[in-house]
């Protein structure tokens, strides 16, 4: 089997340009290949996974990524599937995050100057010297308005309003393709499925300048059985960035996957065998809870390091058995988060990051859904002191699943 059929096997792809092509270039090593990281944040997230994890299995097959970063894109924001226009960022800003993105992508792929080794490449190097008026004469009249207005990426801005700042990035996204193609021999994009429009623009505007064949691939959006995007916490996004989602709270989030998603996610995010994998699709019942254990630390491992996953694996399973555990995580309580020597329940619950807000926290006590050291607590008002989270601290229960050891440092 090769590495284009097991990504269909898997239910990695959505829509190819050329299937035949595709196939022959993946799977003989012979595709240079890019795929486009806007730096909105400091870290990458789960909504990345599946196209670093294609970047890897491309790459281990022989293929050449390009990782861009959008140094000058960013710089606008993508209006794909927004329904606002993105918040704008510095030079600076971006450039940090652009440094950030590259320490964890050498997670996944092996950057360096080997034939299939990956590059990481800024547009910013293009994109932001250019001569506006040149630039709409040479590239711009290659586009129709009429076909642009009809793209999904801008389908949800045009409810609200369609900036002409916005309205570029079809353009600019193209023009990357087109640089990369005469920079570095790309031959081929990958992306998200909601890219499908822009990319195509891309491999247009190179038949059209070059009069060569460009090729585009999307990838199968990560939706959950009830067709939302997967990533999301009550707490907000699941980061790769140990900082800001913890390896623990990372392995939790698999964990807890539900049980339709389980199979489905080993599939799409593992390494692990097909015919391993297979196997797994008879299971039910309890079987299910130990597919979920082995997605979650094949995941943690994949992001964080197999120690990582070694120590959040043993800390889940001695918070669910009752055991204290050394390796459990915690939310170090300061002098200065103290208001006259106490601090209160919401703010523990909400410092832990264990609800999303103090009306979030508030709801979950008064429903009865949080206990302290082992005891339920539905006094939203409730208080603790310096003392009481010293030594060995409080261990913080909301559901079944999340838990936090709470402690004044």
């Amino acid at each position: 089997m090769g590495v284009y059929e097991e990504l269909i096997e898997r239910g990695l792809l959505a829509q190819v340009t050329d299937e035949n092509e595709i196939r022959e270039m993946v799977n003989n090593g012979k595709a240079t290949f890019y795929i486009g990281f806007d730096p909105t944040a400091d870290s990458l997230h789960v909504g990345h996974f599946m196209a670093l994890c294609l970047m890897k299995r491309l790459q281990l097959a022989g293929n050449k990524p390009i990782a861009l970063v959008g140094g000058g894109t960013g710089m606008i924001g993508d209006p794909s599937g927004r329904q606002d226009l993105r918040k704008m960022m510095t030079r600076e800003t971006i450039a940090h995050n652009c440094d950030c993105f590259r320490r964890q992508m050498s997670r996944f792929i092996h950057f360096g100057e080997g034939e299939s080794d990956a590059v990481m490449v800024n547009n910013g190097d293009w994109l932001l010297d250019l001569n506006y008026v040149e630039f709409i004469r040479d590239v711009g009249a290659h586009f129709s308005v009429n076909n642009m207005l009809r793209a999904r990426c801008y389908e949800q801005r045009m409810e609200k309003g369609l900036t002409f700042l916005e309205f570029n990035y079809m353009i600019m996204q193209a023009y990357d393709f087109y640089r990369l193609y005469e920079d570095y021999g790309c031959n081929m994009q990958f992306g998200g499925d909601d890219q499908w429009s822009n990319m195509l623009a891309g491999t247009e505007l190179i038949r059209k300048k070059l009069g060569k064949d460009a090729h585009a691939m999307t990838i199968t959006l990560l939706l959950n059985s009830e067709g939302k995007k997967m990533g999301k916490t009550a707490s907000g996004a699941v980061w790769l960035d140990p900082e800001k989602t913890s390896p623990y709270d990372f392995y939790q989030y698999w964990r807890n996957v539900n049980d339709a998603d389980v199979l489905k996610c080993i599939k799409m995010l593992t390494f692990l065998p097909l015919e391993e994998i297979r196997k797994m699709e008879a299971w039910e019942g309890a079987e299910l809870n130990r597919a979920k254990e082995i997605l979650a630390h094949e995941l943690t491992e994949l992001v964080h390091g197999k120690e990582e996953a070694d120590k959040a694996e043993a800390a889940a399973k001695a918070v669910f058995s009752g055991a204290s555990s050394e390796n459990m995580p915690t939310y170090e309580v300061t002098a200065e988060s103290l208001k006259e020597g106490k601090i209160d329940l919401l703010s523990l619950l909400v410092g832990a990051k264990l609800c999303a807000s103090r009306g979030d926290a508030r709801r979950n006590v008064e429903q009865g859904g949080v206990t302290v050291a082992d005891e339920k607590v539905t006094d939203s008002h409730k208080e603790y002191t310096a003392e009481d989270l010293s030594g060995d601290g409080l261990v913080i229960k909301r559901g079944k699943k999340n838990f936090v050891k709470a402690i004044f440092r």
